[in-house]
C-alpha cells in the first residue's frame, strides 16, 4: 500500500470490474441450481447493481447432503498431504485473482482498500496455515506409550458433513477460513454465506473447485430465512456446525442442535464482543489515540474485535478526549472506491436504521462526531462519533458500527475495573495501554478474554501469530488460525494391537 506504482497498477486492474455483474446461486455437486434471481446492490451506492443472487431452498439442501455424505469418506481417505495441496493451490488462485476479489470486497462489502488487502492476505494465510498444520497433525498416526508387546496408535478422521455459516463483515477471510479448516481435516462442507455477501462466496467456491477440491465435497447454499436454517441444522447427516456471528444467533443454533435426535454434534462458534481498551496514566497518549481510533472505526466499526468502550484513567481523560476529537476530524467518510476516504458505509439499510436507533437512546455527553460530506452517494453511511458515559450506562449488548463510548476510572481501581468487565460475560478482545509491568501482569492474570493486546490496537489478528477467538458469550474455541483449531474438526481414534499375538515382540529386535 506504500508503493505508489504498485498501488496505481492494482487500482487500474480493479477498475476492470467496475461494471461487472456477478451471480451467486446454489452450487450442489458442481451443478448450478435454478431459482428466482434477486438483485444485489452495493452498500456504497444503493443504485449500483452488482449482480444477482438465487437463494437455496430445502430441496437444494437435501441434494447437497446426499452428495456430500456419499463423497466424504473418499475425501477423508486421501492422505492429509493431498488435501493440503488443494488448499495451497487455492491460496495461489486467491493471489492471482486479487484484483477481482478486492473489487468485490469494496463493492459488495463496503471495505476500504487497506482493509480489503488485509482481508485477502488473511484468507491466503488461512489456506497455507491449515495446509501446514494438517500435514503436521494428521499425516501420521501418533504412537502412544504402552507395555511391550502392544502397539497403540492415535489417528484423526474427518467428522462427516459440516455446515459452515459465515458472516458479512469478513466475507472472504472467515468464509475461506471456515471451509478450508473443515475440508483439510477430511470433511465435506455445506457453505452458507451471509445473504449480504453471497457474490464473494460464490467466486471463492468457483476458485476452490478450480483448485481441485471436489464439487461433491464442497457445496454453496446462499440464502437466508428459517426454512433454510432448519433444513441445514436438522438433517440427520449433519456432523457439526461452524458459525461466526452474533451471540444471539449462536445460542439459537445451540438450542436447535441440542433438540436433535441422534449424535451430539459440535458447535464451533466465534461470536460478538463488548470489547474494552483500558489506558492508565503511564500510557503513551499519541499511540493510545491512534490505536483507539483504528480499533473503533476501521471497517466502519463492523468488526467483532472492534473497540466499543475506552476506559481512561481520570488523570488523562480530558486530554485524551480532546486528542481523540481532533484526530477524528482528520478522517473522512465516503465512497471507498476513492482511496482518500477512510471509512465506508454500513452493510445495509437495516444496519443503519438499527445503529441510528441505538445512538438516539444513548445517555451521556457527545464528545465528537465526524460530519458526513454533502456529496455522498445514496449508500448506508453513518457518522462516526464518540460519547462519554457513566459506568452505570455500560452497554449491555454490542452495537455494530462506529460508535466509541468512553468511561473514566480512578487511579488504583484497575483490578476492580477488570472484574467489572469480566462480569459482562463477553470475552473476545481486551486491550491495555500502560508502561507499568505490574498492570500488564494484572491484565494477564485477571482478564477473561480470548485475545489480549498491550500497547497496540486490538484488531487485525494475524493467522498463526495471534490465533483469534473468544470465550464466555464470545465463542467456544478453539482459536481460528491457531495450532489446535483443526483438531475440533476431526475425531480421535485409537487402535490397540497385541503384537505379541503373531508369535514375537518385533520392537525387541529393532536394533538387533
Amino acid at each position: 500500500m506504500a508503493d505508489i506504482d504498485y498501488l496505481q497498477g492494482l487500482q487500474r486492474h480493479m477498475t476492470c470490474y467496475a461494471g461487472q455483474r456477478w451471480l451467486a446461486q446454489p452450487l450442489v455437486a458442481g451443478i448450478e441450481r435454478a431459482g428466482t434471481p434477486q438483485a444485489c446492490y452495493s452498500p456504497l451506492d444503493a443504485g449500483l447493481l452488482l449482480g444477482q443472487v438465487v437463494e437455496a431452498g430445502v430441496d437444494d439442501v437435501a441434494a447437497a447432503y446426499v452428495a456430500a455424505q456419499s463423497a466424504q469418506p473418499d475425501w477423508a481417505a486421501l492422505p492429509a498431504s493431498q488435501r493440503a495441496q488443494r488448499l495451497l493451490q487455492l491460496a495461489d488462485l486467491l493471489q492471482q485473482q486479487q484484483a477481482e476479489l478486492l473489487a468485490l470486497l469494496l463493492l459488495e462489502g463496503g471495505k476500504a482498500l487497506p482493509d480489503a488487502v488485509a482481508e485477502l492476505r488473511e484468507a491466503i494465510d488461512y489456506c497455507r496455515w491449515y495446509a501446514q498444520q494438517a500435514c503436521r497433525q494428521f499425516a501420521e498416526p501418533q504412537a502412544l506409550e504402552g507395555v511391550v508387546g502392544e502397539s497403540n496408535l492415535l489417528y484423526w478422521r474427518g467428522r462427516g458433513v459440516l455446515v459452515c455459516i459465515s458472516p458479512w463483515n469478513f466475507p472472504l477471510a472467515i468464509f475461506v477460513g471456515q471451509m478450508t479448516a473443515a475440508l483439510v481435516a477430511g470433511n465435506a462442507v455445506l457453505a452458507k454465506p451471509s445473504r449480504a455477501t453471497c457474490l464473494i462466496a460464490a467466486r471463492v467456491v468457483e476458485l476452490a473447485h478450480q483448485a481441485g477440491i471436489p464439487p461433491d465435497v464442497l457445496h454453496l447454499l446462499p440464502g437466508s430465512g428459517a426454512g433454510l436454517s432448519d433444513a441445514l441444522l436438522q438433517h440427520p447427516a449433519l456432523a457439526g456446525v461452524v458459525f461466526t456471528g452474533s451471540a444471539e444467533v449462536a445460542k439459537h443454533i445451540q438450542r436447535q442442535l441440542a433438540a436433535r435426535d441422534g449424535a451430539i454434534v459440535p458447535l464451533i462458534a466465534e461470536t460478538s464482543g463488548l470489547n474494552a481498551m483500558i489506558a492508565d496514566s503511564s500510557a503513551h497518549l499519541e499511540q493510545l489515540v491512534q490505536d483507539a481510533l483504528t480499533s473503533a472505526f476501521n471497517s466502519a466499526g463492523q468488526r467483532c474485535s472492534a473497540l466499543r468502550v475506552l476506559c481512561l484513567q481520570d488523570e488523562i481523560a480530558d486530554q485524551v478526549i480532546e486528542m481523540l476529537r481532533a484526530a477524528l476530524m482528520t478522517w473522512q467518510v465516503g465512497d471507498v472506491r476513492d482511496i482518500a476516504n477512510d471509512i465506508g458505509p454500513l452493510i445495509s439499510a437495516s444496519a443503519l436504521q438499527q445503529l441510528s436507533g441505538y445512538a438516539a437512546e444513548l445517555r451521556g455527553t457527545w464528545r465528537a462526531q465526524l460530519p458526513l460530506p454533502d456529496d455522498l452517494p445514496p449508500g448506508h453511511y453513518f457518522a462516526p462519533r464518540i460519547i462519554e458515559i457513566s459506568r452505570d450506562d455500560w452497554p449491555r449488548q454490542e452495537a455494530f458500527g462506529p460508535i466509541l463510548q468512553i468511561v473514566r476510572w480512578p487511579q488504583g481501581s484497575l483490578s476492580e475495573l477488570l472484574d467489572f468487565i469480566n462480569q459482562t460475560g463477553y470475552g473476545l478482545t481486551l486491550a491495555l495501554h500502560s508502561r507499568l509491568p505490574s498492570h500488564v501482569a494484572l491484565l494477564q492474570q485477571k482478564a477473561r478474554a480470548g485475545n489480549l493486546y498491550v500497547n497496540r490496537n486490538q484488531i487485525g489478528a494475524v493467522v498463526g501469530s495471534q490465533p483469534f477467538g473468544g470465550e464466555g458469550r464470545s465463542g467456544t474455541g478453539p482459536k481460528a488460525g491457531g495450532p489446535h483449531y483443526l483438531q475440533r474438526f476431526a475425531v480421535e481414534r485409537v487402535i490397540s494391537i497385541n503384537t505379541a499375538a503373531i508369535g514375537g515382540t518385533p520392537e525387541l529386535f529393532k536394533d538387533a
